[in-house]
């Protein structure tokens, strides 16, 4: 739940900068500039691979990163999706559950935000608040067995979708080898962060099948699907062409979201009146009917889902389903229909 209010650093601030040749290269493998030239892509502000058999570095919380064993590189995964989202807390609220029922059956999830989430409270100053929320970020990542958490350090409304964030995602999507890709609708009103974010992945993802747009990393075989996520801050009706039952996950969803405390216990109850009400910290036991409470539509099944849910599930089933998350087939990524995503998905 991040805020574009109060905001006045320049948006240069937010770009790496490197001083030799040589660490030009390294960046533009890190970050993504795909022709080798000096790097000004949006740097990772941190970034954790969360697999079990990986061993985190403990560095500072603002360039935090993770050493990845040889083993690790020769793993293989059966399904392997990226959600893009606009800000730590987005990709756990919108597709958390269905990301969970996905890593249980041995998928490869990582999330990417594109903004740090600076402007996202009432109290903190931007420093502070970017680095606590990267922290809660990689909390919420571990309820939902997500094994890569990528944020980049690019202020909390300010996100453009230009060249340099173009190539970032398109390298982010071709290192990943994605076979689905998550992300906001692009063509919408709503948060601007959100649909910029929406806009730079529906302009990538016809690139990274391209070698020369690519240029060192491998290109993808072909097009991932892509997901747009149900949100009805957006646009207010949405074709739920994909509905996922995320009863069997929602203790993890919620979970997740509790971790983002800044949002979901102080941020969000301060803005909407309801600051009063929100609970201690780490009191389980009162976060989930809290958050379940207050954000209902991320939570449970609203009318336009139900048909699909039918459908998918069987009448008897898709009627008692409580909660789900539902998504749109996007319009570019390679076109299929909802009973290719299911048999993808297999959920």
């Amino acid at each position: 739940m991040p805020c574009a209010q109060g905001l006045s650093n320049s948006p240069s601030n937010n770009l790496a900068s490197v001083c030799s040749r040589e660490a030009a290269l390294r960046a533009a493998s890190r970050n993504g500039r795909l022709d080798g030239s000096i790097n000004q892509s949006p740097r990772p502000l941190a970034r954790k691979f969360l697999s079990p058999i990986v061993q985190p570095c403990r560095t500072s919380p603002q360039r935090s990163r993770a050493i990845l064993p040889s083993r690790r590189r020769t793993l293989s995964y059966p399904l392997k999706i990226v959600v893009i989202a606009a800000h730590p807390d987005e990709a756990e609220m919108y597709a958390g559950g269905t990301v969970r029922r996905l890593a249980d059956k041995g998928a490869a999830v990582k999330f990417m935000t594109l903004t740090n989430g600076d402007a996202g409270h009432h109290e903190m100053e931007r420093g502070p608040l970017k680095r606590r929320r990267a922290r809660e970020a990689y909390a919420a990542a571990r309820h939902l067995g997500v094994v890569d958490y990528e944020v980049f350090d690019i202020h909390d409304g300010e996100l453009v979708a230009d060249i340099e964030l173009r190539r970032a995602v398109i390298a982010a999507i071709c290192r990943w080898q994605a076979d689905i890709v998550i992300t906001f609708h692009d063509d919408c009103p709503g948060h601007l962060d959100n649909r910029a974010a929406g806009r730079v992945v529906s302009e990538a993802v016809d690139f990274c099948m391209n070698a020369n747009i690519v240029g060192y990393l491998p290109p993808l075989a072909q097009a991932p699907i892509c997901l747009k996520m149900t949100d009805y801050g957006a646009i207010p009706t949405h074709r739920h062409d994909v509905v996922v039952d995320v009863g069997p996950s929602i203790d993890a969803k919620l979970r997740a979201c509790a971790a983002h405390a800044t949002q979901f216990l102080e941020f969000a109850p301060f803005e909407r009146g309801f600051l009063a009400e929100a609970p201690r910290e780490g009191d389980w036991a009162a976060e989930r009917p809290f958050v379940l409470k207050h954000w209902p539509e991320f939570m449970y099944v609203v009318d336009g889902m139900r048909p699909a849910l039918k459908a998918r599930y069987g009448t008897e089933r898709g009627a008692a389903i409580e909660f789900a998350e539902s998504f749109d087939i996007a319009p570019y990524g390679r076109q299929v229909d909802a009973a290719a995503v299911y048999e993808l998905l297999d959920l």
